[in-house]
């Protein structure tokens, strides 16, 4: 019999008999406020930034919050299995953690912490390039739990190819690489206070730690930090890459490559073209576009375009169970969650993302049952009315 998630209200319910309450807030959407009252203005503010005034981020999510699910009745949903194949992999729910840098700058327990509590709950954890830890220890803090890295594609090829070498050798089985973010966007929020965390040295472990970019500072990292940072910040991403250089991708990683950032239905068929598995459709939480299209409005049109032949996963946006039924409906294998289990670390460690991702499929499990599903792959188009305000 297939694990319930739902029975984690049960396990809340119970421990109240003896007086005990969760630590953190089960509507994961208060969580946001509850770390800008706890944490300081320059990390929650890198967390829960975006691009211009924000309005991608409001697209975001008025974009969920506008489709509406249609529950249907006297279907049965008594055994439910919300296990789904994503990249040759059987995971049990439909869920990873979606690569965030930085994490020290939210709790000193960092990655690790955050890569324990995926592996706690079985859910794949994506590090990211930008980890304020290299990735050999996040690995160890894993154990043989599922693990995938995302790359930010750097100017420096070696560097790119000593990543990728690296990444395999610590059991990543899964490249994504973000395609949207070949420049840093403007953000307020950040410019504001002048706060970067990369120019602290913070974020950029797997670099200072990578044989093929020290190769190419005069002095050891230690004896010259500046230098390093400026050797990153020169290298960090590259606005020159083209369609074309996916190829060095291909030749340099034998498992799956997914690409993270595509909105646009022309851009999965290339992707599927050059021989990509998947596709990540998001607008990198609304970090980098002002303006740009919600994810979720872009998402049919792209599971359309090239479902078929890639594996279509979906971030942006999502906040509770029911933004994860409706990007199911619209067409994603699986989900990325991010600024969620971000706050649940800043706030309670380990065992504040282990909270989050209980409580997101716990009611994504009630929302497929209540809706009349019993599984993850039966929610369609047809579930969802779309409502205009």
């Amino acid at each position: 019999m297939a694990k319930h998630w739902a029975d984690f209200q049960y396990e809340i319910y119970l421990n109240g008999m003896t007086g005990a309450v969760p630590r953190l807030p089960t509507d994961l959407t208060r969580l946001e406020a509850l770390t800008e009252q706890r944490l300081g203005p320059g990390p929650v503010g890198y967390v829960a930034g975006n691009a211009g005034d924000g309005s991608t981020a409001r697209a975001n999510r008025a974009a969920l919050r506008r489709r509406r699910i249609v529950p249907r009745m006297l279907r049965d949903v008594r055994e439910r299995d919300l296990s789904v194949e994503v990249l040759g992999r059987t995971l049990p729910a439909p869920l990873a953690l979606a690569p965030v840098g930085v994490l020290s700058i939210m709790h000193p327990d960092a990655e690790p912490a955050a890569a324990r509590a995926a592996a706690a709950q079985g859910v794949p954890f994506v590090l990211s390039s930008a980890s304020s830890t290299p990735m050999e220890q996040v690995a160890e803090a894993m154990g043989d739990a599922e693990r995938w890295f995302q790359l930010y594609w750097p100017k420096d090829r070696e560097v790119a190819r000593s990543f990728l070498g690296r990444a395999r050798a610590a059991g990543f089985t899964a490249l994504f690489v973000t395609l949207d973010t070949p420049l840093l966007s403007w953000r307020p929020r950040d410019l504001d206070q002048a706060y970067l965390p990369f120019l602290h040295g913070v974020g950029t472990a797997n670099y200072f730690s990578d044989p093929a970019f020290t190769a190419g500072l005069a002095k050891p990292v230690h004896e010259d930090p500046q230098a390093a940072v400026l050797h990153f910040v020169g290298m960090f991403s590259d606005p020159a890459k083209t369609w074309p250089d996916l190829a060095f991708l291909r030749e340099n990683w034998d498992g799956p490559i997914v690409l993270k950032g595509v909105l646009h239905p022309d851009d999965a068929r290339r992707a599927a073209d050059a021989g990509m598995d998947g596709v990540v459709v998001s607008n990198h939480g609304g970090r980098q576009v002002a303006g740009s299209v919600a994810a979720a409005d872009a998402l049919p049109g792209v599971a359309a375009a090239a479902g078929d032949r890639l594996t279509v996963l979906f971030d942006s946006g999502v906040r509770s169970g029911d933004d994860v039924f409706k990007a199911l409906a619209l067409g994603a294998r699986a989900v990325l969650l991010g600024r969620p289990y971000v706050y649940g670390l800043g706030l309670d460690g380990q065992a504040g993302v282990e909270h989050v991702i209980r409580c997101l499929l716990a009611e994504l499990d009630l929302t497929l049952a209540l809706s009349g599903h019993a599984g993850p792959a039966t929610p369609g188009p047809a579930d969802l009315v779309e409502q205009r305000d």
